[in-house]
């Protein structure tokens, strides 16, 4: 649970809220904060196999000027392929919007909106490697099994609809870190990522919402017979969160039946909102209903929603690839970053975009980038963060982070606080010792909240 601080009685009260809030009567509940939030809730947009932050944000000049030519600086000791040597961005960059950042001629819609992000162009993480790097970012270890960031923000926050699932995570990558990525790990299972698919029509969908049978009261009185079976092995053998997560996710189930369907038709949406997304547009389709049903769901009180676009691992073929996948994410990121603002919901949804690492300014083969940890672009909108700015640097290659380095530790500990949570007092017990989502580290980054 929290432990006490220096915050004396405040920390106090708060670990009392929590500790009644988290027993398995009523795990779920809304949470009261110590810090006044920001946001309410988030939306990851997750862009899985590392996009190249010299492609995309992050302009070099010197780059594009020495292509060709050696590094001057020595590479990682660590690296995940074998690189050559300078290889400058195929793609021209210009300057947007009123803060003037540079964006690459392949995100013409997010070019559009830059006066409403927050790009930070300073991130760095700790592995080269797909699933520890996907891990880290998603859990805050490249190592172990941890609950996932979502997982943290429900056992922190509770949820805001108690007929809709808390956390749910939309086409997520099955390989790499896998399930572990929306795991609750040791956390109980209550706070686990509830997964949507395509179902048999291609749609996106929470799997087996529907049943055949339509009869409620039937279906209410088998729950009820369920119920009190379990109950009464769970008075003979003791407390199993697992046992009661599953019976919580049966009335869960039960109670979504009548409402997620309504949240997943999208029909109802208007013909300009279908085009700001780039619904019925081919390249666009696909990652435009994940966008969209992002915004629904988070409109309708779900606490994090991730939707997952992929293959962002260019080894080779990085002009070919990365100009198809860019046009497949930028309308529909823009889209709902626009929407989100159109609505109102804007100011108290924070909106994450970004992968698990970067790539390298050297050259794998004659057309690639091989993975980079070490300096990398992600960006935030809306949720309290500074609109308009660029926050940080990596070196005049776009190899290292040089300036304001912001580790995926201290992006979880801003992202929390502007969800009203301490990241210091946020922690379970488990194996002997105090876990939270930043381990042992991590600081707000204060310069950009708003």
């Amino acid at each position: 649970m929290l432990q006490q601080s220096a915050a004396g009685f405040g920390a106090l009260a708060f670990h009392g809220l929590l500790s009644q809030a988290h027993g398995s009567s009523q795990p779920l509940a809304p949470k009261t904060s110590l810090i006044a939030p920001k946001a309410k809730r988030v939306i990851f947009l997750f862009m899985h196999g590392g996009p190249s932050q010299v492609d995309l944000f992050d302009h070099k000049p010197e780059l594009t000027k020495l292509d060709g030519k050696p590094l001057p600086f020595d590479k990682p000791r660590i690296v995940s392929s074998n690189t050559g040597n300078l290889l400058g961005s195929p793609f021209s960059f210009k300057q947007h919007g009123q803060s003037g950042a540079h964006v690459s001629e392949l995100l013409p819609h997010i070019g559009k909106i830059v006066d409403d992000l927050c790009i930070v162009r300073s991130m760095h993480g700790s592995n080269s490697r797909h699933g520890g790097a996907l891990l880290e970012l998603h859990t805050g270890s490249d190592t172990f099994p941890r609950p996932a960031m979502g997982s943290w923000i429900q056992y922190g926050l509770g949820t805001e609809n108690e007929n809709l699932p808390g956390f749910l995570t939309i086409n997520p990558a099955m390989g790499h870190g896998g399930a572990n990525a929306w795991s609750s790990s040791f956390l109980p299972a209550h706070y686990q990522g509830t997964r949507i698919a395509r179902n048999k029509d291609k749609h996106l969908q929470i799997p087996f919402i529907q049943r055949e049978e339509t009869d409620r009261q039937a279906q209410r009185q088998e729950l009820a017979f369920l119920e009190s079976m379990n109950q009464a092995h769970l008075a003979r053998v003791g407390s199993d969160t697992t046992l009661e997560a599953r019976l919580a996710s049966y009335e869960l189930a039960f109670r979504m039946q009548m409402e997620a369907p309504t949240v997943q038709d999208i029909s109802s949406e208007t013909a300009s909102t279908r085009a700001l997304y780039g619904l019925d547009d081919k390249p666009t389709s696909q990652f435009a209903e994940q966008c969209l049903l992002a915004r629904r769901f988070s409109q309708a009180g779900v606490r994090f929603v991730q939707a997952t676009h992929r293959y962002w691992d260019q080894h080779s073929k990085l002009k070919t690839d990365h100009t198809r996948l860019a046009a497949e994410m930028d309308k529909p990121v823009a889209g709902l970053i626009t929407d989100l603002k159109q609505r109102g919901l804007l100011d108290e949804t924070l909106v994450l975009w970004g992968g698990e690492f970067g790539r390298t300014p050297v050259a794998q083969g004659r057309d690639g980038r091989d993975h980079n940890p070490h300096g990398f672009t992600m960006f935030m909108a809306g949720g309290g963060v500074k609109p308009g700015i660029q926050y940080g640097n990596t070196d005049e290659f776009g190899y290292y982070s040089v300036e304001n380095r912001v580790h995926f530790h201290d992006l979880h500990a801003t992202m929390l606080h502007l969800l009203g949570i301490d990241h210091l007092q946020l922690t379970f017990k488990h194996a002997g010792r105090d876990f939270r989502l930043t381990d042992v580290y991590g600081n707000v980054v204060h310069d950009i909240l708003g």
